[in-house]
């Protein structure tokens, strides 16, 4: 049996799609990234609809992963905030996100993907929660969406770099308790 080469295709796709984008890439374009026949390409993907999502769900999976990471630390409360508003971030800042295309991956108003970025979303939202529920701010779940927002409002701003005081701003004035500022400067 042939070697899975999914991954193969979806980093074929990304970079089709961050030079034409979604309506403009084909299957041909995928297939002449690959350098292989468009025949042997849906070998792993049924379409171009399906290599967008299954590329949508591999970068949101990951960063899923590493605000998990984050949630599950040992951590004050400000490093966890941070580590999982980061993994949001580094999805929103990564390379694919130079490309003028990006959003038909990562916004949730995409067409073939939004459901997914609205999933991966409602899950930062939860770890977020989880974690305020463990301190004595009173409205966590508020304490979530409000980190959420800030983050989205930096991302905005092309003013990421202060993701970490604004976090330990928040954290600290959503009245969690004095162990939340972070003790490096370090990531």
């Amino acid at each position: 049996m042939a070697a899975d080469r999914t991954d193969e295709v979806l980093d074929a796709t990304r970079r089709c799609l961050a030079r034409y984008g979604v309506r403009r890439t084909t299957m041909d374009d995928i297939a002449r990234e690959m350098g292989m026949s468009r025949s042997a390409v849906y070998q792993y993907v049924r379409n171009k609809e399906d290599a967008v999502r299954q590329l949508s769900a591999r970068l949101h999976n990951q960063a899923l992963q590493r605000a998990k990471v984050a949630a599950a630390g040992h951590t004050p409360v400000a490093h966890r905030v941070y580590g999982i508003l980061s993994a949001k971030l580094d999805l929103a800042t990564g390379p694919f996100a130079d490309s003028p295309h990006a959003a038909e991956l990562l916004d949730e108003q995409a067409r073939l993907s939004g459901d997914i970025c609205r999933d991966f979303t409602a899950e930062l939202l939860a770890m977020l929660t989880d974690v305020f529920a463990e301190t004595d701010v009173p409205r966590p779940g508020d304490a979530a969406e409000i980190c959420l927002a800030m983050l989205v409002g930096l991302i905005g701003t092309d003013r990421t770099e202060l993701l970490r005081p604004a976090v330990e701003a928040a954290v600290s004035g959503l009245g969690a308790s004095t162990d939340v500022a972070f003790t490096t400067r370090g990531s």
